[in-house]
């Protein structure tokens, strides 16, 4: 498919619904990609602060150019940059409150990337709410005595912390678009004899794989209503395949950190979706236009009859299934 319709999945979710179809391109005699074209979007200029680790923090870890810059080229947009390296959920929680205190509400979304690091360090993965039994006004009128749940905001499990960092930002950005990203797939990094890494194929010391954590991040979307892009899944990296180390620091010592070209990837992946039936097809379209505004759905068919949907910076089209038409 041609790369000037390509579909950007993370800037997708902050853009507004006028866009023109073009994006950057990879130039193949470049290690560094280069965003060669803006998307004319109402985000140029607006705040968008981005929370996280290693991959986020503006030292450059790994690569030479982050994916947050590439939003930057692409859609115009002012990143607000306090990811530091080494931080788990507990440390978002601190970056959250130093934006609080250095910007105020002059901030137009906040994106979070984090939780490689609490993988990594076996923090367990607690629950989200605890219980107490709690006297309720119902119909009647009357008073019952009902187990209500409360969110538990422990700080030494996952889900505490996650917790924590999202009770902050509701309270205090109740009016910005909060967005979270799931951990992209992880292989061995070896920096130093203290600190050793293996790749995800091992559990942590609490016996737990990286995906139970990409999931909690998954279920956070839901617990706390805010949108997330599933990069684990839709980046297409995988640094445990040797064939897609180009995409990664070091082949040797570093398959943990993207490079350049990774982080490019990170925001620029073509998303295609199988479509097998109309029920999955509406979920899907549903699902991702509310989260997407700004992206278009063009459905193809093969010469068997399969249908796949790709999603496109395009205009608004009609397509026919059989008896069924659907606008978007």
């Amino acid at each position: 498919m041609n790369t000037k319709y390509s579909a950007i999945l993370l800037s997708g979710l902050i853009l507004s619904t006028d866009v023109s179809p073009c994006i950057a391109a990879i130039h193949s005699h470049q290690k560094e990609p280069v965003a060669t074209e803006v998307i004319q979007t109402q985000w140029q200029g607006k705040k968008v602060a981005f929370l996280g680790d290693s991959i986020t923090d503006k030292s450059h870890v790994g690569t030479t150019k982050n994916y947050w810059q590439y939003l930057e080229e692409m859609l115009g947009l002012e990143a607000l940059v306090y990811g530091i390296n080494g931080h788990h959920w507990v440390g978002v929680l601190e970056q959250a409150k130093k934006l609080k205190e250095e910007k105020g509400n002059q901030v137009d979304a906040i994106i979070i990337f984090a939780g490689t690091n609490d993988y990594n360090e076996g923090i367990p993965l607690g629950d989200w709410f605890r219980t107490e039994k709690t006297s309720v006004e119902v119909a009647g009128p009357s008073r019952e005595i009902r187990l209500k749940r409360i969110p538990q905001t422990d700080d030494t499990n996952f889900r505490g912390r996650i917790n924590n960092v999202m009770a902050y930002l509701k309270e205090n950005f109740p009016t910005q678009q909060i967005i979270l990203l799931t951990p992209i797939h992880r292989a061995q990094a070896y920096f130093g004899k203290d600190n050793i890494q293996p790749e995800e194929a091992f559990p942590n010391k609490s016996g737990l794989y990286v995906d139970s954590y990409v999931n909690v991040i998954k279920e956070a979307s839901n617990v706390w209503a805010v949108p997330v892009i599933d990069l684990n899944s839709i980046s297409g990296l995988y640094p445990m395949c040797d064939a897609q180390t180009p995409y990664f620091h070091n082949e040797k010592t570093d398959r943990l950190h993207p490079n350049a070209a990774g982080h490019y990837r990170i925001i620029s992946y073509w998303h295609i979706l199988p479509i097998s039936s109309t029920k999955v097809y509406c979920c899907v379209y549903i699902t991702i236009r509310v989260a997407f505004p700004a992206l278009y759905l063009i459905i193809n068919r093969s010469e068997n009859n399969d249908l796949t949907a790709c999603w496109h910076l395009s205009e608004k089209k009609t397509v026919k299934q059989k008896n069924i038409s659907f606008s978007y």
